[in-house]
């Protein structure tokens, strides 16, 4: 059953930011997920050098085993998503969103600080699962929150090329955490890198998570936020089993969706860089170098996909975007696996057909829920969802392909993640250009 309550009327006007305003919003969004994305990044990129240092066996055991950590922070997200997300439906998504970039840059500083196996033993992995944890619990209200900041800053017809610039913040984050380690490879070789180099990236987390919170310290708590919770009548934050009960079927749109989103997020962003390396064949340059120009071909044309979706509607960008994956996610494997000239074009298309997706998730996503329950609503079902199907999935694409020995293995992953997706498409309702105010399904139940 949906919620039949939804906000109160909207007030013209009332969410609407001035230009300098949106360009701080922007910025104090996109940092913090920046910042996510760099510790993912410079994880995945890294993972030889993190799993030799820090993982004891054969360099596939222990490959496989950092994968598996990877997965382990995962865990934890839909925990951080049932803690932070009623929080910032309480107090507010600015004093939420400062406190999750902190955990998080802090954590990812201290994983270059890990000892390696051979001085502490089991210690390192033990630190390195600890610290995975606490990144996966501050990410679990980092991602909702800011995709819900983004929206409610937006103008309703704008919404999606702004929030376009949130993700736009995702690939830089990724492609810089991935530079440097292809950077620092370079320059310092593979001795250094296994030494000692593999660390300096993720000290550099510190510093950013820092600029973050200065950004979001300076901007005050979004209009429409403002505006709901000074209403005298404004009903409370329900508690999670009114939530599940009242609003289940925008989180199961939501999961279903987030499913395709991320099980191709983690698959094509994540794991390529291991997959190049160690199923195709390339050199480990050559391996950091395909996700590098696919991510800045991709970024090119965010603002682009976002913009669009404010004239044609969220649902046939995704409709698109899950077709065209699942079409064309064979061939573009078999394309990349041809040598490195092919692993640049076939991941520089992948991506291309994600971009719809990923282009319009801070659009689409918050404006499935109402004000009240928007932040906890969002974080719950994203972060569930992104836990079972979207971390596991580089360590799932690994151990099909030693299982089966079918290279092709991560194709067919995403292909049954796009089937996934497109069900859900079918109940989700078109939110471009509508005000944020109220209830989309039960508007959509009543039409």
């Amino acid at each position: 059953m949906t919620a039949t309550l939804a906000d109160p009327s909207p007030v013209p006007g009332a969410h609407a930011a001035d230009a300098v305003t949106m360009r701080r919003a922007i910025a104090a969004s996109a940092m913090g997920n920046a910042t996510e994305w760099f510790d993912y990044g410079i994880y995945a990129y890294g993972v030889t050098y993190i799993s030799a240092a820090l993982f004891p066996g054969d360099m596939d055991e222990a490959v496989l085993f950092a994968l598996a950590t990877f997965a382990i922070s995962f865990l934890v997200r839909p925990l951080g998503g049932l803690f932070w997300g009623p929080l910032g439906d309480r107090l507010g998504r600015k004093s939420v969103l400062a406190l999750t970039i902190l955990m998080m840059a802090g954590a990812t500083l201290c994983v270059g600080l890990i000892p390696n196996h051979a001085s502490i033993g089991m210690w390192a992995p033990a630190l390195l699962i600890v610290l995975r944890m606490v990144q996966g619990f501050s990410t679990g209200g980092e991602y909702g929150g800011a995709a819900t900041f983004m929206a409610e800053y937006a103008p309703d017809d704008r919404r999606g090329f702004f929030g376009s610039f949130l993700e736009f913040g995702t690939l830089a984050g990724f492609s810089l955490g991935a530079s440097l380690m292809l950077g620092f490879s370079l320059t310092l070789g593979e001795d250094a890198m296994h030494q000692w180099g593999w660390r300096i990236p993720f000290l550099i987390a510190g510093p950013m998570g820092l600029v973050g919170m200065y950004l979001r310290s300076k901007m005050e708590d979004t209009p429409i936020f403002r505006e709901h919770a000074s209403r005298e009548e404004a009903a409370p934050t329900p508690g999670l089993r009114l939530l599940m009960r009242r609003y289940r079927r925008p989180m199961l749109v939501v999961g279903g969706l987030v499913v395709a989103l991320n099980v191709v997020n983690y698959t094509l962003l994540s794991y390529m860089p291991t997959y190049l390396q160690r199923r195709i064949g390339l050199s480990p340059d050559e391996a950091l170098i395909v996700p590098i120009i696919g991510m800045l071909f991709m970024m090119a044309f965010l603002p682009f996909a976002g913009k669009l979706s404010d004239r044609v509607g969220r649902r046939p960008m995704w409709r698109v975007s899950l077709i065209g994956l699942l079409v064309g996610a064979v061939p573009l494997y078999l394309l990349m696996g041809t040598g490195l000239m092919g692993a640049i074009v076939g991941f520089a298309l992948l991506g291309l057909l994600y971009v719809p997706q990923l282009a319009t998730i801070s659009a689409t996503f918050p404006a499935l829920f109402p004000t009240r329950v928007r932040f906890a609503g969002f974080a719950i079902a994203y972060n569930v969802s992104t836990s079972i199907f979207g971390g596991t999935a580089p360590a799932v694409n690994s151990g099909l392909i030693t299982l089966t020995g079918n290279e092709l293995m991560p194709a067919f992953t995403m292909m049954l993640a796009c089937v996934v997706g497109l069900f859900a498409l079918r109940f989700m309702p078109e939110t471009a250009g509508k005000s944020l105010q109220g209830d989309p399904f039960a508007q959509e139940a009543q039409a």
